[in-house]
């Protein structure tokens, strides 16, 4: 049991994993997750804000039945995804005369995944509201946070905006409100990045439409609550504007140690011209933080060897991964080593066709690189910084 109350008749009744370490069997969580549930008890109806994975349904009913919660009136989905919506069809059965409250997008989804009968929902529209009696609810419709369904609700009498995936973090803590804000931020900045980032654009008018509300707190489906909303807020304009950081990442992998006396020397030639370096072994390295410095690195190069004529497995994961997300980066480079002839570059140079960057000239070097090859290499880390010169980053 872990309610947790946020004000006057109204509180967190979901469930942390402390314990869960992969999200979608692809998103490394090294602080855990939770799944964020809303009660809101008005003086005429009560409102359940989405639920929790199925797998933790049982506390859900657990917190419920903890606050002696005898009836819900309504169930209002933001996002149909399962690790929000996954238990809803077991709210129903337990409150039979409860009625989910979504979007028409939203509903197609949940019908699709969940199988909800028709008659359970009640449809609304950007900007409408569902009175409690004494609570007010206004919806926010907010697409691509990061489905096309999504959106949110805003609490009128107590000031509480319920923003579902928009402004998350995967982070586990008994700490229902922001503690440590720096640790918060940067599983927030891992959230954004490996979900969200695709969709700046959207983002960006996503916020202009939430700043239009008075906020006294952030209520995410996933981390901590935000007693200081403009944190999180301008977390977010910094990660969706166009500002670059003077850094280069180097995400690699080497076989034989050939392409990594490439990267290290590549390193070392960026470093003495006043740029920062971020290398990061696929072989070792939580994809997570990759994404993270995908957000504002002005350049990639992605480096590793050839195996059998094509990209070693680790660059065509990460080169499909960069192109998933969509990074604003404006500079990338392919580098390498190779025993014989093949098709590495064009292999990678497919794979990122979705980023709009200036490609440097691919540089694989036979073997081990000798006195010519650590030549081209310093040529490259000149261009480099050329490029970033031309950002003003420099």
């Amino acid at each position: 049991m872990s309610v947790h109350k946020i004000k006057e008749h109204i509180f967190e009744v979901g469930a942390a994993d402390y314990d869960r370490r992969l999200f979608d069997e692809l998103i490394p969580l090294p602080d855990g997750t939770t799944y964020n549930a809303y009660l809101i008890i008005g003086n005429k109806k009560t409102a359940l804000l989405d639920t929790v994975d199925p797998e933790k349904k049982d506390v859900l009913f657990k917190n419920l039945e903890y606050l002696g919660i005898e009836k819900i009136d309504y169930v209002v989905s933001h996002h149909a995804e399962q690790d929000h919506s996954g238990a809803i069809p077991d709210v129903l059965k337990r409150y039979p005369m409860a009625k989910v409250v979504t979007n028409k997008k939203c509903k197609g989804f949940l019908q699709d995944l969940l199988h909800i009968e028709e008659d359970r929902f009640i449809i609304i529209n950007d900007g409408d509201t569902l009175s409690l009696g004494d609570k007010t609810l206004k919806f926010i419709f907010t697409p691509w946070v990061h489905w096309p369904e999504t959106m949110a609700s805003y609490l009128v009498e107590d000031k509480i905006m319920f923003t579902c995936d928009f402004f998350g973090s995967h982070y586990a803590s008994s700490n229902i409100f922001v503690k440590d804000e720096a640790k918060v931020i940067e599983d927030a900045k891992r959230y954004y990045a490996e979900i969200m980032m695709p969709f700046r654009t959207q983002i960006k008018k996503n916020i202009e439409k939430i700043e239009q509300f008075d906020i006294d707190i952030i209520a995410p489906s996933h981390g901590s609550l935000w007693k200081k909303p403009e944190i999180i807020i301008n977390a977010y304009k910094d990660w969706v504007s166009d500002r670059l950081e003077n850094t280069v990442l180097i995400p690699y992998v080497s076989m034989h140690k050939s392409t990594e006396a490439m990267v290290y020397f590549l390193l070392d030639r960026l470093i003495e011209r006043g740029i920062e370096v971020k290398p990061y072994n696929l072989t070792v390295t939580d994809t997570g933080k990759i994404a993270m410095a995908l957000v504002d690195a002005a350049t990639v190069i992605i480096a590793g060897p050839q195996v059998l004529a094509g990209a070693h497995p680790y660059l065509a994961y990460v080169a499909s991964l960069t192109n998933a997300l969509r990074p604003k980066t404006k500079n990338i480079g392919i580098m390498g080593s190779y025993g014989w002839g093949g098709r590495m570059v064009d292999q990678l140079t497919g794979l990122l066709s979705n980023l709009k960057a200036y490609m440097f000239e691919p540089l694989l070097i036979k073997g081990h690189p000798g006195a010519d090859g650590f030549e081209k290499i310093t040529k490259l880390a000149d261009e480099i910084k050329a490029k970033h010169k031309e950002l003003g980053l420099l």
